[in-house]
């Protein structure tokens, strides 16, 4: 017989999957906020928390708990929208577990299991973060941080971090490859697969790491070719949207989703990272890259695209707002999932049309605080002059 406060979690649960998204009054032209996150910590199915035997768990008590879930890849196939997120146990522990909705807004819900990743990689402690890619060659692939501990150092916290990729057609039966490897640079974190061949190659939009925490030398968002992803090996990497002094991306920047293909070019929606007195403040940017040559940036609009707003900038890592996955569908609108401060996932909507319109005429960072507001008065100037004529 099932325990009593099983039938009430499952009435809460239920009614939360169920539950309808709106937008919310935010307006800026180029994107919609909703009032509700995606997905939580409380769309974890009971069954991956509770034993629902009372024989063994007589006070229906969390067994294994799930502290958090956000930063998710993000795909559509067959009309349905799929998020593969990052889940947090209670104890530290990250994993991958795939939702499914119909719409991309609300309805998400959990398959019956998490992902279990092949076990070929024995120092790996965790894994997380995983970008989704709809690669031409047929295949999806995930890639995403492996973690293993620096053995190198007398310090419990310290890390070595990598790029895992796997690869499927179903999102179900997952095939695990070789890590990515790039020789001149020590970690990588926030790599992502680009859709397309390059040159007849497998190209990465990288992120070149000194060690886990620091960039270090590492000058920006990188850009890589291989030949074998199965064996994915890079020589060299070239900068692409590169760290700049005094703005979102000083401290550090990594790619985010999978670029989307517009016919202006390629339309990067990525993190950028600054030091405050409070810490870390990561935001969410927005580049384009050339048709023609994918590592090279042609647009990039100033300042940030999203930023964590009221209690979205509070959470286990406050302050936050990542990014590792977006769709745009056949319509052209545009689904944009964003985690808030490493605790819970959100959803931005906009289209292909006013993304490019952002990335290509919204002005560029002049660099200096006067050129900023020389830029904002000829704006305002634009403007005064524009309401005197229309009276």
């Amino acid at each position: 017989m099932l325990h009593k406060k099983y039938e009430e979690e499952l009435k809460k649960y239920n009614e939360l999957i169920a539950k309808k998204n709106v937008k919310t009054d935010f307006y800026n032209g180029i994107f919609d906020r909703y009032e509700n996150p995606v997905l939580t910590r409380e769309h974890i199915p009971l069954t991956w928390r509770y034993d629902l035997n009372p024989e063994t768990n007589p006070y229906f008590m969390e067994r294994l708990g799930v502290n958090a879930v956000f930063n998710a890849g993000a795909i559509e196939l067959n009309g349905k929208y799929y998020l593969v997120a990052r889940i947090e146990g209670n104890d530290r522990k990250s994993f991958f577990g795939v939702a499914e909705s119909d719409n991309g807004i609300d309805g998400f819900k959990f398959w019956d299991y998490p992902i279990l990743l092949e076990d070929t990689c024995p120092e790996e402690t965790n894994v997380y973060d995983m970008r989704l890619t709809k690669h031409e060659d047929g295949y999806i692939y995930g890639v995403f941080c492996s973690e293993s501990k620096d053995k190198s150092v007398n310090d419990l916290s310290a890390a070595v971090a990598a790029a895992g990729i796997v690869r499927t057609k179903d999102l179900k039966t997952w095939e695990r490859l070789d890590n990515l490897v790039t020789l001149n640079s020590p970690q990588q974190r926030n790599v992502c697969l680009h859709p397309e061949f390059v040159d007849g190659k497998y190209a990465f939009y990288t992120r070149p790491m000194d060690d886990f925490i620091d960039t270090g030398s590492g000058g920006g968002i990188g850009f890589g070719l291989c030949d074998d992803i199965t064996h994915a090996v890079i020589d060299e990497e070239r900068m692409t949207s590169l760290r700049k002094y005094h703005t979102i991306t000083e401290a550090k920047n990594g790619a985010g989703a999978t670029p989307i293909k517009t016919d202006r070019g390629w339309i990067h929606i990525a993190h950028g990272v600054r030091n405050t007195a409070a810490g870390l403040r990561y935001v969410i940017y927005a580049f384009a890259t050339s048709l023609e040559d994918p590592g090279k940036v042609i647009a990039e609009p100033s300042g940030f695209l999203i930023c964590p707003r009221e209690w979205e900038r509070v959470g286990d890592v406050s302050n936050v707002v990542f990014t590792n996955g977006a769709i745009a569908n056949e319509k052209g609108e545009v689904f944009i999932y964003y985690a808030a401060s490493d605790t819970r996932l959100h959803v931005a909507t906009t289209t292909i049309d006013k993304l490019i319109d952002y990335v290509f005429h919204t002005p560029e960072d002049p660099g200096r605080s006067v050129e900023c507001v020389a830029q904002r008065c000829d704006l305002i100037k634009k403007n005064l002059e524009f309401l005197a004529n229309e009276k």
